[in-house]
């Protein structure tokens, strides 16, 4: 029974490395040239590229802006927290020192 048993785990490994080498070749080598296509295939090809090309002018240009909130905020009113972070830490450095 043991060897029977043997016998049928080296049948089953040699299955499973079997299984993988044959998964290694590849499709399709290089010296191989293609089908011809038909000419429907051709047509169908033409009018792919031709609704490309018509899809590619629905685009809308993009802008120059770098500011991605700048549509958040006003045009006119400048930034706040920029102008006032300055002064807000001088103060809390100048607290810090009286505390001490």
């Amino acid at each position: 029974m043991q060897v029977v048993g043997r016998i049928l785990g080296a049948v089953a490994v040699i299955a499973l490395l079997a299984g993988s080498a044959a998964a290694q070749q590849g499709p399709a080598k290089y010296g191989e040239e293609d089908k011809p296509k038909t000419p429907s295939q051709i047509e169908a090809e033409r009018e792919a590229e031709r609704a490309y090309r018509r899809s590619l002018g629905n685009i809308p240009e993009q802008q120059k802006s770098s500011d991605p909130w700048g549509t958040m905020r006003g045009d006119s009113a400048p930034p706040k927290a920029a102008a006032k972070a300055p002064a807000a830490k001088s103060k809390a450095k100048s607290a810090e020192g009286a505390a001490k």
